[in-house]
């Protein structure tokens, strides 16, 4: 399964024909080449990055075509600062929006695009993020346990230190596919009594007590730590949101290139194209439609993954799987019930069945 590594930065630099602009930020955009093809990013047009991070994507895009212009977005404000070199490297072909990517209608109309020749989204944290230790991502190193992408709201400490049992166990098996969770939540709830969890060093370690590994496995807190960043940041539900609002923002015939890195946020997507291309099988979550809704089309096999020179390159694009679909001209359908659902904890899901169900019995 993917650990949420986004590597996107353009050091790894795109394919020779694509001329890019200088000063390339210092990370390794994942699956370029694939992605700027995805996207068709060439012809001409409008782009909207939804996960700028250190620019990678926006930064290949812009020297795709001389007349492309890119609408980047990140909730993270270091981000955006970091990014306004290219800003003005764009000569007015860039604008940088803090915001949530699931926002992005609102950042489109407010920076004055209509609709989009091409959408891509990075699912996850970018590797900036995990090498800055005061952000409280990585177990690897020892800093806050903080783990938001925006500077407010719910902090991993508050979760861990907080939150019942049952919750964090929750946390813990459906978002990061743990599968002593419970074992996990036991051991955080009787150790915060002493002491509140105030660090990263803290908590990995408590799972390394947990959870053991051979030579060769991955860290024993990978999965844990995974998981708390996702609710943390409401990530999954941040993608649903975005997949829907991407298909009434792009054009027909435009295109949506979903780089993801966690399996969860995978069957996502591939659900959405899924109900969307008319493949959707109904779910467990919501009765099958009469007349699916087909508001993309898919064309080759998919999912795309790296090859093994960029994998060389690039360890961390091991677990990086990229679907993309284009858009047709039938008209956004109603949310996909299956794709929220995946989103949602257990005991969320109950609640909504049961508000629904009341709201039916008014």
């Amino acid at each position: 399964m993917g650990h949420g590594f986004s590597t996107k930065g353009a050091d790894g630099g795109p394919a020779d024909h694509v001329s890019v602009p200088s000063n390339p930020a210092p990370h390794i955009p994942v699956l370029l080449a694939e992605v700027l093809a995805a996207l068709g990013a060439e012809a001409g047009g409008d782009f909207l990055d939804g996960t700028f991070g250190a620019g990678g994507y926006t930064r290949a895009i812009l020297g795709a075509n001389p007349a492309n212009r890119v609408l980047a977005l990140d909730r993270d404000p270091n981000a955006i600062a970091g990014g306004q070199a290219l800003v003005a490297e764009g000569s007015g072909r860039l604008v940088l929006a803090e915001t949530e990517f699931s926002c992005m209608e609102d950042a489109a109309r407010e920076a004055g695009f209509g609709a989009f020749d091409g959408i891509v989204l990075d699912i996850g944290v970018s590797s900036m993020q995990l090498d800055q230790a005061l952000r409280g991502f990585s177990f690897r190193q020892d800093g806050p346990l903080d783990m938001r992408m925006a500077a407010e709201g719910e902090s991993a400490a508050d979760i861990v230190n907080h939150a019942s049992e049952t919750r964090i166990a929750d946390i813990l098996y459906h978002y990061g596919e743990e599968r002593l969770s419970r074992l996990i939540a036991r051991a955080i709830v009787t150790d915060r009594k002493a002491k509140p969890f105030e660090t990263t060093r803290q908590l990995a370690d408590l799972i390394g007590r947990i959870v053991r590994t051979r030579p060769g496995d991955i860290h024993p807190a990978t999965r844990s730590f995974q998981a708390l960043r996702i609710a943390v940041n409401d990530e999954l539900g941040e993608l649903a949101r975005a997949l829907h609002a991407a298909e009434r923002l792009l054009k027909p015939g435009g295109r949506l290139a979903v780089v993801s890195f966690h399996s969860l946020e995978d069957r996502m997507v591939k659900v959405f194209f899924a109900a969307r291309s008319g493949r959707g099988g109904g779910s467990r979550y919501a009765p099958v439609q009469a007349a699916p809704v087909t508001s993309f089309r898919i064309e080759g096999k998919w999912p795309v993954t790296a090859g093994e020179a960029e994998l060389a390159a690039n360890p961390r694009a091991r677990s990086a799987k990229l679907r993309a679909a284009i858009r047709t001209e039938t008209a956004p359908g109603d949310e996909e019930t299956s794709v929220f659902a995946l989103a949602s904890l257990p005991d969320e899901r109950a609640s909504a069945s049961r508000a629904k169900k009341g709201r039916g019995r008014r």
